[in-house]
């Protein structure tokens, strides 16, 4: 299935039914009068939270949505049907934006969660709501009100306890696949992953989400390469896992390269709890690795773990740190209770 997770839709609310101009007419029936009935309701725009999806893709070929219109009234004060709903079935992480792409409507973060975005028009009254002691025959009814239009934009969030960046190439595709049963294309150039993805990683009795996302390269913040529209894929993520590569012609440079373009794109990336790495540590000399190990804990400010995700080597160390990092955030919003998101 193709990944999307940007749309823009139509929607619009169903009108109201208009109301009925109707008199009792019955044989043996002493007193007639007015009994039209009322209008149904038009049906509503509705947003709700499904699990099983990861993609926007269903929005791609189909972006206007419109809900069903509200019956008329009818004789014997019989009210109108109300019109149908329509219901879209987003994945879990959407957000739910104005036309403007900066005012957030709804943020879906709970399976079942449900959010009305336009509501159906009333329908209309009948005669027989006007009926009184001095208008004993009323000849008025009311039409439905009209529904509302808008436009909107889908943008998913994929939800994960931490997420993988680095430059491109720097083997998070890799790493993935070894702790995971996630299966991304890995190959020897760059930019083999063009897409988010999700990785689900058991360690230690427990349950790490993982967020791959495409490589960042100078200027990704002003649209160089991929440019940095994955990197909200991240935003909700409790840690960063930085992936650099050990064969790279400077690693160190790399590192702040992609430290600079989290800062530029601002969201609090910058000030996310950090898990460093330093890759491909077996296609170098020992030493070589370990003093490369050390110059970037002193950039970083922390210790620098030395992984091969095609050997195995230090990967259960630096699941760990993750780990206690991931149990950090989730106490932490736990105690402020925020929604604690827990994989399936």
């Amino acid at each position: 299935m193709k990944f999307l997770d940007q749309a823009k839709v139509h929607i619009t609310s169903g009108n109201g039914g208009g109301g009925c101009v109707s008199f009792r007419r019955e044989a043996h029936v002493e007193y007639g009068g007015p009994d039209g009935g009322d209008g149904g309701r038009g049906g509503d725009v509705v947003a709700v939270c499904v699990d099983g999806l990861n993609t926007l893709i269903d929005y791609r070929y189909r972006q206007h949505f419109r809900a069903g219109t509200g019956r008329g009234g009818a004789g014997r004060q019989k009210t109108g049907a109300s019109g149908g709903d329509v219901v879209l079935r987003l994945p879990l992480g959407t957000q739910i934006l104005e036309d403007d792409r900066e005012t957030l409507i709804a943020d879906l973060t709970l399976v079942g969660q449900r959010v009305t975005l336009l509501r159906g028009g009333d329908g209309g009254f009948g005669n027989a709501r006007y009926k009184s002691s001095t208008n004993r025959a009323p000849r008025k009814a009311l039409p439905g009100w009209l529904g509302a239009t808008k436009s909107i934009w889908l943008r998913l969030k994929l939800i994960a306890d931490a997420g993988l960046v680095g430059l491109p190439n720097a083997g998070k595709s890799t790493l993935l696949a070894r702790v995971s049963r996630a299966r991304p294309l890995i190959a020897d150039y760059p930019f083999t992953t063009l897409h988010p993805g999700l990785g689900v990683v058991g360690f230690s009795d427990e349950v790490i989400v993982l967020a791959d996302i495409p490589g960042l390269i100078e200027g990704a913040h002003s649209g160089a390469g991929l440019g940095d529209r994955f990197l909200g894929h991240v935003e909700r993520c409790g840690a960063l896992l930085h992936l650099v590569d050990a064969t790279g012609p400077e690693p160190l440079e790399a590192y702040r390269v992609v430290r600079g373009e989290l800062a530029a794109y601002g969201a609090g990336l910058e000030h996310k709890l950090e898990v460093v790495a330093l890759t491909k540590v077996d296609a170098c000399e020992p030493a070589v690795a370990a003093e490369l190990a050390e110059d970037l804990g002193r950039l970083c400010g922390r210790t620098v773990h030395r992984i091969s995700a095609v050997a195995g080597h230090g990967l259960d160390r630096m699941l760990s740190e993750v780990l206690r990092h991931v149990r950090t955030r989730r106490r932490s919003e736990t105690a402020t209770g925020e929604t604690v998101w827990t994989p399936h």
